[in-house]
């Protein structure tokens, strides 16, 4: 791959995603797949104006051995010093980036029930913290590519090879492959004027209607709105959350869900895929899920609290993304919901409600956005999904007709 691609990609990064301010500090959480492209990412955070730049790299066979090795109350276990480093944080509000090359099998084997006991235990401490900096600091997902993940997408190909095609999608579908920033800077406007659309609607609740048996009806919250693109802090920076994004999104009416729902990607979840999956809903609750591969995952992933069953996002993408038109099915959420229309069991979005920055998280909860230590992404757009908005004035209007957009703007 050219490395002024590479330098240009990181460069978005560092300054439309997560857009670090003068003397910010950064953290970078990646895996140990693409050490060389980490190498330009720091560089281009301080060119950027960060004042510390800190690398965390994790890896999945370590986090196997702890599994493996340690009990439940150890792996649970919150030390002081990280503490510490939280409330760190919490007065600091570094900008943090995560660099997404995983394996979407790696974890195949673990003792997820450990897992999700461990996670359990371990969410009260964590909670304080995570809803002290809720809408404070700038944050970015992108991803590089893993060898074992470039096989996984290219199973036909030869390793490197599998990498370098890996690489191209990731740069393709991220608008990264010739003038980054401008080509963010026009598509931030087309999802900023699709959600002005969306919001002039007074929409009450979306029907969600799929010849493959989706037929699911949500409640929306009176003083949500969409979005898309661009987010901004309570402190008016602005910042790309995801790269690549196609979505326009908000977060639902706690409660107000009825009806059922089939994936039609897989969902990678804690290291493993669930594949071939449908959700039942009453009273807004996830009462009913079937997986034909993980059915125990899914189960696990919607008991991890009261909140998991729960949906906290509702997202539109048409499927002639460019991510969907790349024919590519990448195994990893980041890309996969960027290609469909999906929904997200779990924790919601805060920054949906109308005048958020002058409301508590708790007042925005009280108003209906979910709460959960879980916030799970599962595709359900397809060619044949239509999806109308039902307004509060008694309006139906077409928002989707065969897997894309019913209206231009």
């Amino acid at each position: 791959m050219k490395q002024t691609v590479l330098r240009n990609y990181a460069k978005l990064i560092a300054r439309m995603g997560v857009n670090i301010q003068k003397g910010q500090e950064v953290i970078i959480y990646c895996e140990l797949d693409q050490p060389r492209f980490v190498e330009m990412l720091v560089d281009e955070c301080y060119k950027a104006g960060a004042g510390r730049v800190r690398v965390e790299f994790g890896h999945q066979p370590l986090y196997k051995l702890n599994v493996r090795h340690r009990s439940v109350t150890s792996l649970a276990k919150v030390e002081e010093w990280e503490k510490v480093r939280l409330q760190h944080y919490v007065d600091t509000l570094p900008a943090s980036i995560t660099l997404i090359s995983a394996d979407p099998d790696g974890l195949k084997g673990i003792n997820q029930a450990k897992v999700a006991k461990a996670d359990q235990k371990s969410w009260p401490i964590y909670k304080p913290y995570f809803d002290a900096m809720e809408n404070k600091y700038q944050w970015c997902i992108a991803a590089v590519p893993g060898a074992a993940w470039a096989k996984k997408v290219f199973p036909g190909l030869p390793k490197g090879r599998a990498i370098e095609k890996l690489w191209e999608a990731i740069l393709f579908t991220s608008r990264a492959t010739e003038d980054p920033i401008a080509a963010w800077e026009t598509h931030n406007k087309d999802l900023h004027d699709r959600c002005v659309f969306l919001n002039n609607l007074g929409i009450a609740e979306l029907r969600y209607r799929g010849d493959n048996g989706t037929n699911l009806t949500v409640g929306l919250i009176p003083e949500g709105t969409f979005t898309g693109g661009v987010d901004t802090t309570i402190g008016g920076v602005p910042f790309d959350a995801n790269i690549p994004s196609e979505e326009c999104y908000t977060s639902p009416m706690r409660g107000k869900a009825e009806g059922i729902v089939y994936a039609t990607k897989p969902l990678s979840y804690n290291g493993q895929l669930i594949e071939n999956f449908w959700v039942r809903f009453e009273n807004g609750k996830a009462v009913e899920v079937h997986a034909e591969k993980n059915q125990a995952l899914l189960e696990q992933m919607i008991s991890m609290d009261e909140g998991a069953a729960y949906l906290g996002e509702c997202a539109l993408v048409p499927v002639n993304s460019p991510i969907s038109e790349s024919g590519i099915l990448f195994y990893e959420t980041l890309f996969d919901e960027n290609a469909a229309c999906h929904l997200a069991l779990g924790m919601g979005f805060t920054n949906t409600i109308r005048g958020f920055e002058n409301k508590t998280v708790d007042e925005c909860r009280e108003m209906g956005i979910n709460d959960s230590m879980e916030h799970n992404d599962f595709m359900i757009g397809y060619e044949g999904l239509d999806i109308d908005a039902v307004t509060r004035d008694g309006k139906t209007v077409p928002i989707f007709r065969r897997g894309k957009w019913a209206f231009d703007v």
